[in-house]
């Protein structure tokens, strides 16, 4: 591209690969989002059943509780690109099997649980892995905070339009075309990390065993007070605040009396809030500050989750539904940024192993734990739980602030961020 024209780019896509990085994961993702809202609707439908969609939700979490940490050693130890090629062409399979099985009407309940163990534990060894190589992407590091930003638009971006095609896909002819779209989208992908031309970084091979390691990376991550917050910020938001992704099909189908176009437009519109925040993020010029958004963040979710929990109106839900997906991108990628960006780099993979696992590792338990409550006490009472959790948590968090910035500060300062 010429440099006329790349002047007019956001910082990190004037880098070629993240380019094609930005562009296959794009479309993948859309497709990943039609698959998620499938799922659901699949499961809700087959099993009528709140505590059903929390087991389905726990079985395609928990493996990034149990296996992200060996990701993360994956990660600091082998060429990531070729894990990613290797995880994307699973998924690949995974999503094709579920489109062969639903679009010949053989599809069962544990088939779905099956299949999402099996994505599960893909995404346990991906999630760090495209975490660290977005570092390898990005020419400059200045343009690492952007990238981040960028990759928190995209993902939210697909969360806008994937739910919404979905849900008009599975009201027209079926759940098996979102699975099939999406096993095709994979293509997308792994044609765009192949064509990717860059000298690798060399890898140096650590003494130790993944166990040793793991542990090095833990004490590491938890012997650090900024590091130590984010993530336990993280598990507080993904055991409470994420409880709502199992909880919607509820609301969409029993509370608002819609269908799953109804789904689609809520999950939609958690979209547009998450896109919102990702804008402002990706146009902010540093990271200082960021501190102040990981622990705002929660609280509008909190509220966002309330609201959600109460409306009966469709277009209070919706704006709900954008509260809460502004509140959870601030926190995630403003975490992201910070940890990216303090981190020493010999430890990125397993630091990053760990904060996947905070946040997609810990939501399998909130998912088992919403779907629970609300067979027993109801959705609307499990919601607003939920969210009173996430804004007393943000609350106590901006109590610690203060000398946490302090040593945040500091780390800048060595790194040359702030003079």
């Amino acid at each position: 591209m010429q440099a006329t024209e790349s002047r007019f780019l956001p910082p990190a896509l004037r880098s070629r690969n993240y380019r094609l990085f930005f562009g296959g994961q794009g479309i993948s993702l859309i497709g990943t989002w039609m698959t998620q809202i499938a799922t659901v609707w699949l499961v809700y439908h087959i099993t009528n059943s709140a505590f059903m969609l929390g087991v389905v939700g726990f079985t395609s979490q928990i493996p990034n509780f149990l296996l992200t940490p060996f990701g993360g050693v994956f990660a600091d130890r082998f060429p990531r690109r070729r894990i990613l090629v290797t995880t994307q062409i699973l998924s690949m399979v995974q999503s094709l099997t579920l489109a062969a099985l639903a679009l010949t009407n053989t599809i069962e309940i544990w088939h779905i649980i099956g299949l999402s163990l099996f994505q599960g534990t893909i995404s346990a060894i991906d999630a760090p892995a495209r975490q660290v190589f977005v570092t390898e992407l990005i020419e400059r590091k200045q343009d690492l905070p952007n990238a981040i930003a960028i990759n928190s638009t995209m993902f939210n971006g697909a969360r806008l339009i994937g739910p919404a095609i979905g849900g008009l896909l599975i009201a027209r002819v079926g759940e098996g075309y979102c699975f099939l779209i999406d096993g095709l989208s994979y293509i997308a992908v792994i044609i765009a990390l192949l064509a990717m031309r860059f000298k690798p970084k060399s890898i140096p091979v650590a003494d130790g065993n993944p166990l040793q390691k793991i542990k090095e990376g833990f004490t590491y991550a938890f012997g650090c007070p900024p590091i130590r917050a984010i993530l336990l910020l993280s598990c507080l938001v993904s055991l409470m605040g994420m409880q709502y992704t199992v909880l919607v099909p509820v609301f969409a189908n029993k509370i608002l009396k819609g269908d799953a176009q109804t789904l689609g437009f809520l999950l939609a519109a958690s979209g547009v809030g998450a896109v919102a925040g990702g804008i402002y993020l990706a146009t902010r010029t540093t990271v200082v500050g960021l501190g102040k958004l990981v622990v705002i963040g929660p609280a509008i979710l909190g509220i966002g989750l309330i609201t959600f929990a109460l409306s009966r109106f469709l277009p209070l839900s919706l704006l709900a539904m954008l509260t809460i997906g502004l509140g959870t991108i601030l926190q995630i990628a403003a975490g992201n940024t910070i940890l990216q960006t303090i981190v020493e780099d010999d430890k990125r993979g397993r630091v990053m192993s760990l904060y996947t696992m905070s946040f997609l590792g810990i939501t399998p338990f909130g998912s088992l734990l919403g779907g629970s409550l609300a067979d027993r006490i109801g959705a609307t009472p499990t919601l607003m739980i939920a969210g009173s959790a996430c804004i007393l948590g943000s609350i106590f968090f901006s109590k610690q602030l203060p000398p946490l910035k302090k040593i945040v500060y500091e780390i800048y300062r060595k790194k040359g961020i702030l003079s």
